[in-house]
């Protein structure tokens, strides 16, 4: 599916509603945050040809405490808003829910999808109808 498709289907979608998948893999640290594992190649070919150059085969990202737990919410289930409302109970004298919350949450999603971490539920299910 290209740009265009996936942009108008989160034009019309309310971001509250999604439901963000996975698309990378993960570490666990020991006291209990996430690292994710972003291949340091896509292509295959390129993959072999430059691997035994490289220091390894993935890039690692490591996420604060909220970050952590909002991935480990991110289970292909659960939408942004059910995201939210998660880590306004995980956290309750630290997150409260409102705006700030929703705007923060939003944005980390948004960027986990611009750097293609994750994607949406609904952009897969539109790729599985166009697809048929």
């Amino acid at each position: 599916m290209n740009f265009f498709s996936r942009r108008r289907i989160l034009k019309k979608a309310n971001f509250l509603d999604l439901v963000p998948v996975r698309l990378v893999g993960q570490e666990e640290r020991e006291e209990g945050g996430i690292t994710l594992l972003m291949p340091r190649f896509r292509n295959s070919h390129t993959a072999r040809l430059l691997q035994l150059r490289s220091k390894g085969r993935f890039i690692r990202i490591r996420l604060d405490r909220f970050g952590s737990e909002v991935w480990k919410m991110v289970d292909g289930k659960t939408s942004v808003a059910g995201v939210i409302s998660g880590l306004c109970r995980q956290f309750p004298g630290v997150i409260s829910p409102g705006d700030d919350t929703n705007k923060r949450v939003t944005d980390f999603l948004s960027k986990l999808y611009q750097e293609r971490y994750i994607t949406f539920r609904e952009i897969m299910d539109e790729t599985k109808v166009i697809g048929k």
